[in-house]
C-alpha cells in the first residue's frame, strides 16, 4: 500500500510539473542597426566606384554618344534602326544575341557560347539590366550596354564566370520581336 501511495505522489508531481504553463524564452537580439548602416555605406561606395570606372570608359570612347538610363546603366547604339518603330512590351517574345565582357574588354561569354536567346518580355527572369534594356530596342538594333553590378548579377554573380559585384558590358542584337500571341504557344520556355 505504501508503494502505491509513493507512486501516486510521484505521478501527481510529474503531472503537475508537466501541465503547468511554462513561459517561452524570448529571443536574444544583438541588433543595434549598425550592420544595416554599414551595409548601406559599403553599397554606396561600391556603386560610386563602379560608376567612376564606367565614367572613365565613356570619357575614353569619344567616338560614341552614351545615354544614361534612368535605371542606372549607360548605353550607345552600334546599329540604330530608323525604319522600325516597335519596341517589345510585356507579353512579347524577344529573340536576341549577346556577348558579355568585363569593363576592360576581356571576353566573359561570346555570342556563340550564349546562343540566341528567346525571352518572354517581363514574364521570365533574366538579368535586370537586360530585362530593361531589351525594351528600348527595335528589331535589328545592336546596343552596347554598360551595367554596374547591381544591374547585372549583383553580389551573387552568375555562379560561373561572372564574379561577385562585377560590372559588365553586354553587346545585344535584337533579331526579332514576336508580338504577344507567340507567348501562348510556349508559356513555360525559360532562358538557359
Amino acid at each position: 500500500m505504501k508503494n502505491i501511495y509513493i507512486y501516486g505522489v510521484m505521478l501527481s508531481g510529474l503531472l503537475l510539473a508537466c501541465c503547468t504553463q511554462q513561459e517561452a524564452r524570448k529571443p536574444v537580439s544583438h541588433s543595434s542597426g549598425t550592420f544595416i548602416k554599414e551595409s548601406i555605406e559599403r553599397n554606396k561606395k561600391l556603386i560610386t566606384n563602379e560608376e567612376t570606372l564606367i565614367d572613365d570608359i565613356i570619357k575614353k570612347d569619344t567616338t560614341e554618344n552614351y545615354i544614361a538610363s534612368p535605371r542606372g546603366y549607360w548605353y550607345h547604339y552600334e546599329t540604330k534602326s530608323d525604319k522600325e518603330s516597335y519596341t517589345p512590351v510585356k507579353g512579347d517574345v524577344a529573340l536576341f544575341d549577346y556577348s558579355v565582357t568585363d569593363l576592360n574588354g576581356d571576353v566573359i561569354y561570346t555570342e556563340e557560347e550564349l546562343r540566341t536567346q528567346t525571352y518572354a518580355v517581363d514574364k521570365q527572369n533574366i538579368m535586370m539590366g537586360l530585362r530593361d534594356g531589351i525594351k528600348l530596342m527595335k528589331k535589328g538594333e545592336k546596343i552596347k550596354f554598360l551595367f554596374p553590378s547591381h544591374m547585372a548579377y549583383g553580389y551573387h554573380g552568375d555562379d560561373n564566370k561572372i564574379g561577385t559585384n562585377q560590372p559588365i558590358i553586354c553587346i545585344v542584337t535584337l533579331n526579332d520581336i514576336q508580338k504577344g500571341a507567340a507567348l501562348k504557344k510556349e508559356p513555360n520556355k525559360t532562358i538557359e
